[in-house]
């Protein structure tokens, strides 16, 4: 009887720290590095590290760069969706200002055929480039290999702009 209760405890304690051992490795793997490439005088590139940052979920190495196209070239950014910074994560591409949940999202699916994500441009209410709750319509683009697609939908929102 002893033995039993024994080996049951054992058990036990085996599969709490399986279950302890899953959640850190769960943990780590969400947090991630990123390089973000940069124009020395853009500052909202700046805000859209804070914004990946919050929470030290993440950590962001800010990087000015004199030939941003050439950055955006070589991380196969297409032209029409180029944006004021450039940021690699875990060999994906994030172009302009590109929200925390997306990247997540990105890194938690990986997703065959993407290669980065962006947000064209430089729209009011994305992250980095707040205005009160006055929102501009965006979109983040999946973008690769084979093609595009939408990641997400952002409506416009036209709250107070204090």
């Amino acid at each position: 009887m002893i033995d039993s209760l024994r080996s049951a405890m054992a058990r036990r304690s085996l599969a709490g720290a399986l279950v302890l051992g899953t959640a850190l490795t769960a943990c780590a793997a969400q947090a991630a590095s990123f390089t973000m490439y940069r124009d020395p005088n853009c500052g909202c590139c700046l805000a859209w590290a804070d914004h990946i940052e919050q929470g030290d979920r993440h950590s962001v190495k800010a990087v000015d760069h004199p030939d941003m196209g050439a950055i955006k070239a070589e991380n196969g950014v297409p032209n029409d969706l180029r944006s004021c910074h450039t940021a690699i994560v875990e060999g994906y591409t994030i172009e302009g200002h590109v929200p925390a949940a997306d990247i997540e999202r990105l890194l938690a699916e990986r997703p065959a055929g993407v290669t980065g994500l962006a947000v064209a441009g430089m729209p009011m209410g994305s992250p980095g480039m707040e205005h009160g709750d006055h929102r501009q319509a965006y979109q983040v683009i999946a973008f690769g290999p084979e093609g595009r697609s939408v990641w997400a939908n952002y409506p416009a929102s036209h709250g107070s702009a204090s």
